[in-house]
């Protein structure tokens, strides 16, 4: 008998829980639900304290309410960050919130670099596509021109780097830097002057390459007078070269 009635006094203080547990609930609910938790504030700000340059607060907000629902409590932040995310110039979005009925949303831009193949994307310093109003991209000079297969824009970004550092003895830095469907390295520089560096046979190909055509330009600079159009560096011991009234080459057969 005795253990029926522990059994019952047990079963009987699990209801009560229970219930309390509900009553609990249900008051979380019906105080979630007040209209002070209303959201009355979506406050947009540049990542770290930036400045927003291309991205206007009153548009993005805009753009972006019509798809966040619910109040301070449940609203979903990460729908919320999508949405915002969504919205040309946007790169990254995090939101929190700020007691009892505000969103803080922090938005990091796109900082463009280049135009991508001829489709009229952009390509940002991260080497992340995306689309916007290219005057706008511009408004700090000519972006540079960048292209290469499907999935290759972050190595085509790293590798226009390891040029500009190259190419930095020269004083030339590319404006244009292609990666072909044969993964063939081609490069304009701000001189005007075309450079074939060729497929990467290991690691230090094209910094060899490079290197070459380096110690020798201020000679052909000199000779030429500045008329060389394009020089085609896949030879193993030389070049060859295109410059006006002039065709010709030095070394053995290039690969």
């Amino acid at each position: 008998m005795w253990q029926d009635i522990k059994m019952l006094n047990a079963i009987s203080n699990a209801l009560l829980g229970l219930a309390a547990l509900a009553l609990l609930a249900s008051g979380i609910w019906w105080l979630a639900q007040r209209p002070m938790f209303t959201l009355r504030e979506i406050r947009v700000e540049g990542a770290g304290q930036s400045e927003l340059r291309r991205v206007n607060p009153l548009i993005i907000r805009a753009s972006a309410l019509p798809r966040i629902k619910g109040n301070f409590f449940t609203a979903n932040l990460d729908t919320v960050r999508a949405a915002f995310e969504s919205v040309p110039w946007v790169r990254k979005a995090s939101v929190q919130r700020e007691w009892p009925n505000k969103l803080i949303v922090s938005i990091e831009e796109h900082q463009p670099l280049a135009t991508w193949d001829d489709d009229g994307r952009l390509l940002s310093v991260h080497g992340d596509l995306f689309t916007a109003n290219l005057d706008e991209a511009e408004e700090d000079g000519e972006l540079l021109r960048l292209s290469g297969p499907d999935g290759s824009e972050k190595d085509v970004v790293a590798r226009l780097a390891d040029f500009r550092r190259w190419f930095g003895p020269l004083e030339l830095n590319p404006v244009e830097v292609d990666l072909s469907s044969r993964y063939a390295w081609t490069l304009k520089l701000d001189n005007g002057m075309t450079v074939e560096l060729g497929r990467e046979q290991n690691k230090d190909t094209l910094k060899d390459r490079v290197a070459r055509l380096v110690q020798i330009y201020p000679q052909l600079k000199s000779r030429l007078q500045g008329r060389i159009e394009s020089v085609d560096m896949r030879y193993p011991n030389g070049l060859a070269l295109k410059a006006s009234g002039l065709s010709g080459g030095l070394g053995s057969k290039k690969k």
